[in-house]
């Protein structure tokens, strides 16, 4: 009986953006880093403010950001309110094109990602199925548990 495969062991921020052809610097390393950890979008002026104390330049960090969105450890989507926010994307390839809703609270302006929730949408009766095919962003609006 063969044994079952170990999960993939995610790469180090260094072997990814290697992987990726790009330089390893210390601000794109950085950059990778937060977002890795944060798990949630941010915007650029959300990564300067956290980066503020490396004292990276902020035009630095944008193209920083832009690299790793062309290379596809990052993922840029917009919720809503014409603010470019930026994410990691899963380091296992399988699950690189997965996207996930996002929830906006109202209220607060909290945003959440939902990678468990799954949004399955179905053309109705006369339309274009490739409408269906090319939905890439999904935003759940709504408040949240702290302001209910």
């Amino acid at each position: 009986m063969a044994r079952p495969k170990p999960p993939p062991v995610p790469e180090s921020p260094r072997e990814l953006l290697r992987g990726a052809g790009l330089r390893c610097t210390a601000s794109r390393l950085a950059v990778l880093q937060y977002l890795r950890e944060e798990r949630r979008p941010l915007s650029h002026g959300e990564l300067i403010e956290a980066l503020a104390d490396r004292g990276f330049d902020a035009a630095t960090l944008y193209r920083n950001l832009i690299d790793l969105e062309e290379a596809e450890l990052a993922r840029r989507i917009n919720l809503g309110d014409n603010v470019w926010r930026f994410e990691s994307r899963a380091s296992d390839p399988r699950e690189a094109r997965h996207t996930h809703p996002h929830f906006v609270c109202l209220r607060c302006g909290e945003i959440l990602c939902l990678p468990e929730v799954q949004v399955k949408l179905s053309p109705a009766p006369g339309t274009i199925r490739s409408v269906v095919d090319s939905v890439s962003d999904i935003v759940l609006k709504g408040q949240c548990a702290q302001c209910a």
